[in-house]
């Protein structure tokens, strides 16, 4: 038997729970407005458009020179006519910045069960786990490249120590808001903690897990140019950082928008995958997430 993250119901004759709208025949799940994506994708849009009228207005109003301010259409097209250089960087970016989440995502489900899971191991671990938040990235990153090298395996464990604690905090939260009175009524029914822990406090963990992942995911890509800053042979840090030296700030500008552009995408994969994985979550409910 598996108990929904939802907790008790009370069933209908008819099946359906009550409290809840009868879904349509053939819907999947409850009905959703045509257009919502619009409605969403507006406001952020017309602010967006805004910000680069008032770039684009400023750098032909002020006539400001194109290593201190470059147009937008200048950054564009620099940055397009560059792509030959940028694409191998965006890949090791991005390689470093996709295993760095997995394999935090990796240690956080660890850690987060094994502090759940016991009060010693929550009073010893936990505070180390905030600890290692107050490590600052830009200095630790030049000890880990002394230690490892230069390859790409360093950059990855930053990513992910810099990432896994979000998701962490969401799944211990998430673990230790699972529904009592579930609990209990397997516990009578002979359920062991085990099977408590995979039918229920896992189940009730996921919307709290995703929240994490969301945070998560936003600071992956910054963690891995700020590694490859100090030491790397490939990413958009050292591409950064040889326009930098180039006086080329159109290409930094480029590259930066390229970072914004694949942090975002990696952020909606992680939206769509969660209401892949919580079905049972209310529309009105993931409103407030995107």
């Amino acid at each position: 038997m598996l108990v929904t993250p939802t907790g008790a119901a009370d069933l209908r004759a008819d099946g359906t729970v009550a409290g809840m709208s009868t879904p349509r025949s053939g819907a999947a799940g409850p009905p959703r407005r045509s257009g919502a994506w619009l409605h969403s994708l507006w406001p952020p849009a017309v602010v967006l458009v805004a910000f680069v009228a008032l770039w684009y207005g400023a750098t032909k109003g002020l006539r400001t020179a194109a290593d201190v301010l470059p147009s937008p259409d200048l950054v564009g097209s620099s940055t397009g006519g560059d792509r030959a250089n940028l694409w191998p960087a965006v890949w090791g970016a991005s390689k470093e910045a996709v295993l760095g989440i997995l394999l935090a995502i990796v240690v956080a489900v660890l850690l987060a069960v094994a502090i759940d899971w016991s009060r010693t191991i929550r009073r010893s671990i936990y505070p180390l786990m905030v600890a290692s938040q107050t490590l600052p990235i830009i200095a630790l990153a030049p000890l880990v490249i002394i230690w490892f090298g230069f390859g790409p395996g360093p950059k990855v464990a930053l990513v992910a120590l810099f990432t896994f604690f979000a998701v962490a905090v969401g799944l211990v939260q998430g673990l230790a808001s699972a529904d009592p009175d579930t609990s209990a009524l397997l516990r009578t029914m002979g359920a062991s903690r085990r099977q408590l822990l995979v039918r229920v406090r896992l189940p009730s963990a996921i919307p709290q897990f995703f929240t994490g992942l969301k945070v998560a995911v936003t600071y992956s890509y910054v963690a891995a140019i700020v590694a490859e800053f100090v030491g790397a042979q490939q990413g958009l840090g050292v591409y950064m950082t040889t326009a930098k030296n180039a006086f080329r700030t159109d290409l930094v500008f480029g590259a930066v928008i390229v970072t914004s552009l694949l942090t975002l995408a990696l952020f909606v994969l992680v939206v769509a995958l969660e209401r892949l994985a919580t079905p049972w979550r209310q529309p009105a409910a993931r409103r407030v997430d995107w």
